[in-house]
């Protein structure tokens, strides 16, 4: 009797415990520091884990050493060493998907972590959907700082199944392969792999090459994914690592794939959908970062960027033709040579600034520019307020009662006189922790230039121009407030971002930031007193976007950490 009760209690208890059937494939090269705490996350996912298969790609550092003495004490973990370097992840990782014998894969990178759960998750998720793919939220963790920016968190608000790509056409934009467990059958059966050798951007083809072959596919909210950024590393990642211009023309190859495989495959929506995906999240990237290159870089980026454009068709524009990133890349288009680079990056920003000159056709029609007419802004007149690319200017002044910030509202086509602009919400928000604020609150007075006096804070009053053309002509609205510098000291060493909302009649409103002015006593550094520090540099900045933004340093301690860092730049 005890036995037949010993049995029934083993069985309950093994069918409660997770199936191992899970394979993580580890790549890494010359990553001694990280490797095997990447490795160690994934065989702490517990024993729904199978096998993990670390392929180390010919490194010179010892990695596979450290791996090795590893592998001596955990029979999961199996080592494949690559005799020549593959120049690539591609590779390494078809080399450890040939070698594993599980029902599920996954992959993982060398100076990454699979974070507690994640295996659990995506596997309960795929099992009980019957699903090929299952996928989940990944974090990119700025390191040291520890900041952590989600990735396409709207795709994972909530646990649902697609029955087929084509149902949810956003999986396009999630083009990273590490935040997902694959069905391996469902990838030999189609003979789904990386591309080889030196391929940057491989995920991205491998992701339409996955999607193309119309998997079922089950999303959860669970963190599943730590993508750790290290931009202070000798040796910057592929993403990272955007200085030459080689760069970007392996961006655009694996986007004209990626295109060219769900075409082949007959998705046709999904395919107009990565096209679009590459003018408003790729084109837009580097545009922000586009002043910042020398002179040859920006030509060989131009005509590359031109020659994969040139490629799209007349239903590709048309799609929501108002778009910052459309509207961006059709003045690259239209352009033989690198042009209005400072206002197409603050085009770029997210959210996207549309800046002056807000020229017309003969006939009337909003256009790019006097020079540019066949570029229309017609679209904006009719799109939403709340979705319009507003421009604002801010600057700092220091002044007898502490530092205050001016902001301009620019007049846009007529289109904030119709729809009545009243005050502005100001927030600082802490870079590191976004749910760290300082706030604080101007209204909106009519300005009669783009320079004219700004109102006061306590302003209520506000009267509009007689027409659209007298508010093109005219400018728009300012306001002015006080920043509380002690405020953001106190919380120390610390970045903050502006951030501002526009209020409007009706209850509209219009979250954007704002472009930092940088003229002649402006972005100059400063040092407030701070009751718990006793004196803090702060130091005024415009972003890549050209956004303004504040670095706070209390103390000794901080403005030496605040040269430092300047140093590091400087050599970088």
């Amino acid at each position: 009797m005890n036995a037949v009760v010993d049995t029934a209690v083993d069985a309950a208890v093994n069918a409660e415990r997770p199936v191992p059937e899970v394979a993580v494939v580890v790549i890494g090269y010359d990553d001694a520091a990280h490797v095997t705490d990447a490795v160690r996350s994934a065989l702490a996912q517990g024993p729904a884990v199978r096998e993990v298969v670390a392929v180390d790609d010919c490194s010179t550092d010892g990695s596979a050493v450290l791996l090795d003495r590893l592998a001596a004490s955990e029979r999961r973990l199996r080592v494949i060493r690559r005799r020549v370097n593959s120049g690539g992840c591609g590779t390494p990782r078809n080399t450890g998907l040939a070698a594993v014998t599980s029902p599920y894969v996954m992959f993982l990178d060398s100076d990454d972590v699979l974070p507690p759960g994640a295996v659990d998750a995506l596997l309960a998720a795929a099992r009980g959907a019957h699903a090929e793919v299952a996928s989940g939220l990944c974090v990119r963790r700025e390191l040291p700082s520890g900041r952590e920016v989600p990735w396409q968190a709207r795709l994972y608000a909530h646990h649902a199944v697609v029955p087929h790509p084509a149902r949810r056409p956003g999986l396009v934009h999630d083009t990273l392969c590490v935040n997902k467990l694959y069905r391996t059958g469902f990838l030999r059966e189609h003979g789904i792999r990386f591309p080889e050798g030196r391929f940057p951007y491989e995920d991205v083809v491998f992701t339409a090459r996955v999607l193309a072959a119309a998997p079922r596919v089950a999303l959860v909210p669970d963190l599943v994914y730590v993508w750790h950024v290290r931009r202070s590393a000798e040796r910057l990642s592929i993403s990272l690592d955007r200085a030459g211009a080689d760069n970007w023309r392996a961006r655009t190859e694996a986007c004209r794939q990626a295109y060219e495989v769900l075409l082949g495959a007959g998705q046709k929506e999904l395919a107009r959908v990565a096209r679009a995906k590459f003018l408003d999240h790729d084109l837009r990237m580097y545009l922000r970062e586009l002043g910042l290159r020398d002179v040859t870089y920006r030509r060989a980026w131009w005509e590359l960027t031109r020659a994969h454009l040139a490629e799209y068709d007349a239903a590709d524009w048309a799609r929501n033709p108002a778009a910052p990133g459309r509207l961006a890349g059709r003045v690259v288009l239209a352009s033989p040579e690198p042009r209005d680079l400072p206002r197409l990056r603050e085009l770029a920003a997210r959210p996207a600034r549309l800046y002056p000159p807000y020229a017309r056709s003969e006939d009337g029609t909003p256009v790019w520019s006097a020079d540019l007419p066949q570029i229309s802004l017609e679209p904006l007149l009719t799109r939403p307020v709340a979705e319009l690319p507003l421009a604002v200017d801010a600057e700092l002044r220091p002044h007898a009662r502490g530092t205050r910030l001016r902001l301009h509202l620019h007049e846009l086509y007529g289109r904030l006189a119709q729809a009545g602009p009243k005050a502005v919400e100001v927030e600082w928000r802490h870079r590191d922790d976004e749910d760290t604020t300082v706030r604080g609150t101007a209204a909106l007075v009519w300005s009669a230039g783009r320079t004219g006096a700004a109102g006061s804070a306590e302003s209520t009053q506000f009267t509009g121009p007689a027409d659209d053309r007298s508010a093109e002509e005219a400018g728009g609205w300012s306001a002015e407030t006080v920043v509380d510098l002690a405020a953001l000291a106190a919380l120390g060493m610390s970045t903050w971002d502006l951030r501002l909302r526009i209020l409007f009649r009706e209850g509209v409103s219009r979250e954007v930031t704002a472009h930092a002015l940088t003229g002649a006593g402006l972005l100059r550094r400063g040092a407030v007193p701070s009751a718990r520090h006793g004196l803090a540099l702060v130091q005024p900045y415009a972003t890549h976007s050209g956004a303004l933004a504040l670095r706070v340093a209390p103390g000794v301690r901080g403005a030496l950490s605040v040269v430092r860092g300047r140093l590091r730049r400087l050599v970088h």
